[in-house]
């Protein structure tokens, strides 16, 4: 990857590890899933009447229902059971490892050697937070977050296959131009095809998730909710659509487009010590020696995920 790609990476794993914490936030007022659909509300509209649809098929409903209403009703259903950011941020990253294998069998993308070593260096940290369950991490939160982590996976696949799609069908419509036009178009093409999936995409989950939170959540839907909604809430929805999501995943979707699957998502793994590290500044939650031991084996899994081995040259 390129610096600007790994300063990109980088970027999008710190809004998201902040994220957990608007996340609770904004969970003080308002139910999960009533607050994952005003998210996807507002993500979409009004974008959607500006940005050109991506073409509607399979890969774009697997993107949507796996990407944002399988991972973020489970994720906020699990911190409203109980889970705190840092542990949410820090159990999500499973996904990393199922989207790897995922890409593999699937697109058939090669993985090194160094990075199944930092793969399974970053279970071991994982691990570490499965075996002190309890407290900040309930058992039907762990169940939670587990789900949201497949589902993660599976959009992770659709949203590289819809965005180099989308790709080489604007390379094609622009191949009779010099190259450099042709790669500058190409990249625009790529940004905003991927922020189109993000779009579309949370309008279709927008639809799904309002129809799960009124027949679960019933009573929720009453002027009240969202009268008596503290600002601090309404502020962190505003991050959690216009940041977390919007840019967030819009930056995500054109890394996955114009890099491979297994090296980007190893810099997801810096989401959880973000996450752990705002929670603790901003929500008091306590540290303890394993989750300090498992923010220091995903981070050396991390490292060693992207080490590149240099090929011993061949003997004539």
């Amino acid at each position: 990857m390129t610096p600007l790609y790994t300063a990109l990476a980088v970027l999008v794993t710190f809004i998201w590890g902040v994220n957990f914490t608007f996340i609770a936030w904004g969970l003080e007022s308002f139910p999960p899933l009533m607050l994952t659909a005003l998210r996807f509300f507002f993500t979409a509209v009004p974008l959607v009447f500006f940005l050109k649809p991506p073409k509607f098929n399979r890969t774009l409903f697997i993107y949507a229902i796996g990407t944002f209403v399988m991972q973020y009703a489970f994720v906020f259903t699990a911190m409203h059971l109980g889970a705190s950011a840092g542990l949410t941020a820090l159990l999500l990253q499973i996904q990393i490892f199922i989207t790897v294998l995922l890409a593999y069998f699937i697109l058939g993308e090669a993985v090194s050697r160094m990075q199944i070593i930092g793969m399974l260096v970053g279970v071991l940290g994982l691990s570490v937070i499965a075996l002190n369950l309890g407290g900040d991490m309930p058992l039907a939160g762990f169940v939670c977050i587990l789900i949201a982590a497949i589902g993660w996976s599976f959009g992770n696949i659709a949203s590289k296959q819809a965005s180099t799609q989308a790709t080489l069908i604007a390379a094609q419509q622009g191949s009779g131009v010099s190259i450099i036009s042709s790669n500058t178009g190409k990249n625009k093409a790529s940004a905003l095809s991927a922020l189109a999936l993000v779009v579309w995409g949370g309008l279709i989950a927008c639809v799904i998730l309002t129809i799960s939170s009124l027949i679960f959540e019933t009573e929720a839907w009453q002027l009240a909710t969202f009268t008596e909604s503290s600002l601090k809430s309404w502020l962190s929805l505003g991050f959690i659509v216009y940041v977390s999501t919007l840019i967030g995943f819009g930056l995500w979707a054109h890394l996955l487009s114009q890099n491979t699957a297994s090296k980007v998502m190893p810099f997801a793994l810096l989401v959880p010590v973000f996450g752990m590290t705002t929670s603790v500044l901003l929500t008091g939650e306590v540290v303890t020696w394993w989750k300090m031991l498992a923010m220091m084996l995903i981070l050396s899994g991390l490292v060693l995920a992207n080490i590149k081995m240099r090929r011993k040259p061949q003997l004539a």
